[in-house]
């Protein structure tokens, strides 16, 4: 029950408010992950960068099991197999950005693309944690149980990355 697992891997991409720059980031996405991405759309109203709520502006694909945990290896590659200890937060989470989608292994560039960035978020639980999201009887996670920052960087050493 302590073993500390992935739960998903989230991987999110901010495209702003142009259609056209969103088609060939939906086709990186694709390229990059193998699963069709959601568009993400704006909560708020700004008027000095032209948007409203309901305009797209963004794009994210949830990745769990044996896709997540290929993906991760992939990301990790592309980071030089290094990530800094600030990345992860007290309840077992971490994230980090790429800046060009051209430095994941197996990528080539394509000039129709252009060149983008994304983000990947990582969120790690252990076993028995489904008592919290279920539908009959949830109940809390108790403190002991939840996935610690040290448990996350002993977890994403194991895998073969340095933290810094």
């Amino acid at each position: 029950m302590k073993e500390v697992l992935i739960d998903k891997v989230v991987v999110n991409m901010g495209v702003g408010a142009d259609p056209e720059q969103m088609k060939r980031s939906t086709q990186v996405m694709q390229l990059l992950t193998g699963k069709k991405p959601v568009q993400t759309t704006t909560q708020a109203k700004i008027p000095d960068w032209g948007l409203r709520p309901g305009i797209a502006i963004g794009l994210k694909v949830t990745l769990r099991g044996t896709l997540a945990v290929d993906f991760l290896k992939k990301a990790f590659g592309a980071k030089g197999n290094k990530i800094s200890s600030k990345s992860y937060d007290n309840n077992g989470n971490f994230g980090f950005g790429i800046r060009e989608h051209i430095n994941m292994p197996g990528v080539k560039y394509d000039p129709k693309l252009g060149i983008v960035g994304f983000d990947v978020l990582v969120a790690l639980r252990k076993r028995g944690y489904r008592v919290k999201n279920r539908r009959l009887k949830t109940a809390l996670v108790g403190k002991n149980h939840r996935v610690k920052k040290e448990e996350a960087i002993e977890f994403t050493k194991a895998l073969g990355v340095e933290v810094e």
